[in-house]
């Protein structure tokens, strides 16, 4: 069977966005260009999609579902004050999130429309050249997002990028998952592989680590979403390389398990989520709790925490992330039994 390319749409400034359509044992994936974005996520036998997402190019453009399916950066998360000293000389970029920068802003990769560099029926690789001074940063960079479908049900993602001036490179991918196809996410359960976790302060920029024993934030047995508070914190996975960091299941059965080799991963519970007017995958708007983002990524204002894992990218090294994400689920579908009067 051909590789399934088509167009998607056209950006406000011209640009055609491309859709490519994957297929491998009980997964099919669909993938956009606009921010090298996973558009839509389907499991055989589950008649609704486990990500948010839009059929329309206007709901990604104009934030109305805020980095949703994107690979972000080059800077993930949160810069303070948005801005950085590299190599001795000052960047300072646009802050989008009161006076610091969130997800790179509006110049992010995640707002750029990608090229596709190779694709097959179950893979596909994208690929994104920033300029030096681009997303206001140093360096003449090349970034990668391929992602593969490996039978039964994995989605595989390597994250890349070189640079040829000493650089900030943290990438992370932002899909919001939904395994239940209803309005809200209360009635998934959650599990994250950490001991400990980052606070915030009143500006939600990161504080040091602290331990999550004893605390509404120990997710290290599942809880139901609906008893936890406010999440949008990085947690700290230990241990190196691909190793399983969070476990999400639904109501329905459906279950993610996700393994990554980052030492972060960002967990937003998506309260201020609204995309009204625009719709979703399912036909009408998201609202608050709609989804939930699991995000492998360094940890966030790296820069300014000198004892945090660092995120320079130097001329010459190569910048990886590996993620996978198994899905299954414990007994097929069926519809509930309805009353006949």
């Amino acid at each position: 069977m051909p590789t399934d390319i088509r167009r998607f749409g056209t950006t406000t400034t011209g640009q055609t966005v491309e859709a490519v359509t994957l297929r491998a044992g009980e997964l099919t994936a669909r993938l956009i260009t606009f921010g090298a974005r996973l558009q839509d996520l389907r499991l055989a036998g589950t008649p609704w999609p486990l990500i948010l997402g839009s059929d329309s190019l206007a709901a990604y453009e104009s934030g109305a579902l805020p980095w949703g399916g994107a690979v972000v950066g080059p800077v993930a998360n949160r810069l303070g004050g948005a801005a950085v000293t590299i190599a001795g000389a000052p960047w300072k970029a646009l802050p989008n999130e009161g006076a610091h920068l969130l997800h790179s802003g509006a110049a992010g990769i995640s707002e750029q429309n990608w090229q596709i560099e190779a694709a097959s029926d179950t893979e596909v690789t994208f690929r994104l050249d920033l300029a030096h001074g681009a997303a206001a940063l140093p360096g003449n960079r090349v970034l990668r997002a391929r992602y593969a479908l490996v039978p039964p049900a994995t989605l595989a993602l390597t994250l890349s990028a070189e640079t040829d001036a000493e650089t900030l490179m943290n990438l992370a991918h932002h899909p919001y998952w939904t395994l239940d196809g209803r309005a809200d996410i209360a009635g998934h359960r959650l599990s994250v592989a950490a001991t400990r976790m980052l606070p915030t302060d009143a500006q939600n920029l990161p504080l040091p680590p602290v331990d999550v024993t004893g605390t509404g934030y120990d997710l290290r047995a599942p809880r139901p979403l609906a008893d936890l508070p406010p999440l949008d914190h990085n947690y700290c996975p230990g241990g190196t390389g691909l190793r399983p960091v969070a476990q999400l299941t639904g109501a329905s059965g459906v279950t993610l398990a996700l393994e990554s080799d980052a030492p972060g991963l960002q967990v937003y519970d998506g309260r201020h989520l609204n995309t009204a007017p625009a719709l979703g995958l399912t036909g009408a708007p998201y609202g608050p709790h709609a989804g939930l983002a699991l995000e492998p990524q360094m940890w966030p204002d790296a820069p300014h925490h000198p004892d945090f894992p660092p995120i320079t990218l130097r001329p010459g090294q190569i910048w990886q992330q590996d993620s996978r994400m198994h899905l299954h689920r414990t007994a097929p579908f069926s519809e509930p039994a309805r009353t006949v009067s």
